[in-house]
């Protein structure tokens, strides 16, 4: 039984990239009926009326917020930093696994990344969506957030902090935007124009043909796609290593405890990683089910992604114990207090632990090819790195600025109902976008897809 049941796990880590038996035309009519079909499912509906519901959540906790001003928030003295930043870290890292998926492993040439990269993609500019609003938000004058960006100082004759990492930070996330959608929206072409030829209504069919530019897949046109996507993904690899860097700079360029240390920029990155593939995790899963794309999305690609999630969750255990050492071998005794008298044992310690459990015990699950062959258990384990990224910002960032250098200044953090509706505002927003991204632009590329097929044919010919 034992044998059966291992040789059974082992079959379905095997299985291809793409299911056997699909051709040309049964993979254009699969992924663009969930698009072009006149019938709206009462499923998707109630969907995207939860996931409004909570958006709406979020547009009033701005109102309100627009209208008495950051007080409303649970940040004070000496906690200056709270939910807003926590809630940026968080959300510029789960978009990082789609410019790795897409760009990385497009250069490396991995062929799994073929079914999950425009989800992913997507997935990247949702996320830095919902990360851009928490800047703004931060603001004593949200209205004047125009004032951050280099130029309009210049010809006010105040000339920005250029040492400071959150004027970098402008920079880093607005080029991580920009890149991001100029690679995204290159990759919908060719499926752009496949939607405009299909679609049966006139509107939809002009509105698609904006958008494709003219495409009717010539050899000229295909040349200068492929330089151009090749390009793209070129740029778009540093940025994997350079945007959280950044983020990372803000905390690491500080003396605060806790936050001044150099194992941050490549600590913070394989979080992002990890977080990322996580979330990807999290909505592929049951996109795959409802919408039947097992041939597609296989059980090869949710192994994949989780031996990804096991390698950098294994970089941030490391980073985790590498801060626990630091605290003990530099001999500093602030940071030493802070490590195992504040993170450990203080009155906020219970969220260390949770940060532990989820990120450091629970992704250990994943070295098993059973839990891997399994879609429900990665699932949960999904979610629960998830919790644990957000709770591992929480650490960083409210447990080090409670209990600074002067125990006269120490301080509490409480977050307060409006901190807690902004945030789960945003998971909202960030859900409202997927599911209208499901609807209204294919959620696998089509044409990689086809590409895809052809080679697996032409490699079963010879």
């Amino acid at each position: 039984m034992q044998l059966q049941k291992a040789t059974k796990s082992t079959d379905v880590l095997a299985e291809p990239v793409l299911a056997p038996g699909h051709s040309y035309a049964s993979i254009t009519d699969k992924i663009s009926l969930i698009v072009l079909t006149s019938k709206i499912s009462v499923g998707w509906l109630l969907a995207l009326a939860i996931a409004m519901g909570f958006l709406s959540l979020m547009l009033l906790s701005i109102g309100y917020l627009f209208v008495y001003g950051t007080g409303v928030w649970g940040i004070n003295h000496p906690v200056g930093w709270g939910f807003a930043i926590i809630n940026l870290v968080w959300w510029i890292g789960i978009g990082h696994a789609g410019t790795l998926i897409s760009a990385i492993l497009l250069l490396f040439r991995q062929e799994w990344r073929t079914s999950i990269n425009r989800f992913a993609e997507a997935m990247t500019l949702f996320a830095v969506a919902c990360a851009g609003l928490f800047p703004i938000l931060h603001l004593g004058r949200p209205y004047l957030f125009w004032w951050l960006f280099p130029y309009y100082p210049n010809t006010m004759g105040m000339w920005p902090q250029f040492r400071s990492p959150l004027v970098w930070d402008v920079f880093a996330i607005s080029t991580y935007a920009t890149v991001s959608l100029l690679f995204w929206y290159v990759g919908l072409i060719p499926d752009l124009a496949t939607f405009r030829d299909r679609a049966k209504n006139i509107y939809v069919r002009y509105l698609y043909g904006i958008f494709a530019l003219g495409w009717r897949g010539s050899a000229l046109h295909w040349q200068r796609f492929n330089t151009t996507y090749l390009l793209l993904a070129a740029l778009a690899t540093p940025l994997v290593v350079s945007v959280h860097t950044v983020v990372s700079f803000d905390f690491a360029t500080g003396l605060v405890p806790g936050w001044h240390t150099t194992i941050f920029p490549p600590y913070f990155v394989a979080g992002a990683v990890f977080s990322g593939f996580a979330m990807v995790l999290t909505l592929m899963i049951p996109i795959r089910k409802v919408f039947a794309l097992e041939d597609f999305i296989t059980m090869r690609h949710l192994n994949n992604m989780a031996k990804i999630m096991l390698a950098t969750g294994l970089f941030v255990l490391y980073g985790y114990t590498m801060e626990i050492f630091f605290g003990w071998y530099s001999a500093n005794d602030f940071e030493y207090f802070l490590i195992f008298n504040t993170r450990m044992v203080g009155p906020m310690a219970w969220a260390f632990w949770v940060l532990i459990f989820c990120n450091g015990v629970v992704p250990q699950l994943l070295w098993f090819s059973r839990v891997r062959a399994n879609p429900a258990a990665l699932f949960v384990i999904s979610i629960v790195v998830n919790i644990g990224m957000w709770f591992e910002r929480f650490v960083i960032i409210v447990i080090s600025l409670t209990r600074d250098f002067l125990p006269s200044s120490w301080g509490s953090y409480v977050p307060t109902f409006w901190d807690i509706s902004l945030y789960v505002g945003t998971l909202g927003f960030f859900l409202t976008l997927i599911i209208l991204f499901i609807r209204v632009l294919p959620l696998i590329s089509i044409f990689e897809m086809r590409e895809l097929a052809h080679h697996k044919s032409h490699q079963q010919e010879h």
